[in-house]
This record gives structure tokens, sequence and C-alpha cells, in this order.
């Protein structure tokens, strides 16, 4: 009972502008360490997850088109380079030790095309924006990708998931995204609509750090 007198008359010698500057500080910080703990399990999803890049030389109707038959060609191969991955860093390597295999398919499919656009083939650190996929979304920021490059690579991109297995062909049963993230990072992806502020937050503070790093990918 002392006590929460002691506390009351406490209180009374502050003066309002001093509470209010202790509340809004207070809030600050709870909003800080909530954001922090988002952001954790946001960087958890790109740590789990090796997307595919798939830039076409340009946007005409025949470069888009060859855009897809490229993804469609890479992915035919996709199973036998990375199915015996269990996490994104296996796949990451699988990948990389593929890159001339990979980059042989992607550039005779170019060649029985009829074109001779050059075909690069990396794993690099590449920024995504925000991507909706059929079930689930995942948040903008800079994740590992496996990131094929059709001539001038000016035109719009195709994205897809290598790792989990998500994108690949219909004959091949695929993963579920769900299968490498925690329950509450698989609701962040699954029910992307609970999240859209704190999303933005986050993007908004990735895109800094990407700026300051002196790195911004397409």
């Amino acid at each position: 009972m002392i006590i929460v007198e002691k506390i009351a008359n406490l209180l009374k010698n502050i003066d309002k502008t001093t509470a209010v500057k202790a509340l809004a500080c207070g809030t600050v910080m709870t909003m800080t360490l909530s954001i922090c703990g988002f952001s954790a399990k946001y960087d958890n999803i790109r740590e789990n997850v090796l997307r595919l890049h798939v830039l076409a030389n340009s946007d005409s109707e025949e470069d888009q088109a060859l855009k897809l038959k490229v993804r469609d060609a890479v992915l035919e191969i996709s199973e036998g380079i990375f199915s015996g991955c269990t996490n994104e860093k296996e796949a990451a390597v699988a990948a990389g030790e593929n890159i001339d295999l990979i980059a042989e398919v992607a550039q005779n499919t170019v060649l029985a095309n009829g074109y001779s656009y050059p075909v690069t083939v990396e794993v690099a650190d590449t920024w995504f924006n925000n991507r909706v996929y059929d079930d689930f979304t995942l948040p903008a920021g800079t994740y590992e990708a496996l990131r094929i490059v059709i001539g001038s690579g000016e035109g719009h991109n195709w994205w897809c998931v290598m790792f989990p297995a998500v994108c690949i062909p219909a004959a091949v049963q695929a993963n579920n995204i769900s299968d490498v993230l925690d329950e509450t990072e698989t609701d962040m992806v699954e029910q992307p609509q609970n999240y859209v502020a704190r999303f933005k937050v986050v993007e908004l503070f990735e895109k800094e750090k990407v700026k300051l790093s002196g790195f911004f990918g397409k």
C-alpha cells in the first residue's frame, strides 16, 4: 500500500509534457521491438528460399515468348539438380555446381529458336519487390537467386521459387513454401493481408540498406 501511494505521488509531480514524452518513447520502443521481431522472421523467409529469375532480352512479343521457353527448359532439368537438397544453402551450392549445364541448356534453347542472344547464368543476391504467387506472397527484399539473363536483359522478367521446388514441371510433385518455414512465417506468406503495414516498413528499411550498400538489382 505504501508503495502504491509513493507511485501515485510521483505521478502527480510529473508534468503532462513529460508524461506525454514518456508515453511516446514507450510507444516507439514497443513498435521498434515489434518490427525487429517481425524483421527477423522476414529475414528467415529470405534465407530459406532460392529464387529463380529469368530476364528477357526485351519486351517484344518474340523475346517474351523466348524467355518462357528458356524458363521451361531450365525447369525441365531442375529436378535432377535440386532433388537431394534439404535447405537453401544446399540448393544454392547445387545451382553453382551446375551453372555450366544450366547455361548450356538455356543457350541451346535460344539458338534452337533462331536467336543469337548470349545467355549468362549466375547465382547472385538479387532484389525482388513484393511478389504474389498463386497461393502465397513473398515479401520484398534481397534473395539469393539463380539469375538467367538473355541478351541485354532489358525485358520484363519472370520469377519463381527454385527451392523449395514450387515452380517445377506439372508432371513432378511440387513442394510447398511452408516446407521450409515455421508456422508464423508460413502465415506471413500465405496471409499477407494481415501484415501489410509491417511488410511496408521492413521493405522501406531493406531498400535503404540496399542503397547504402551500393547495390540495387533489377
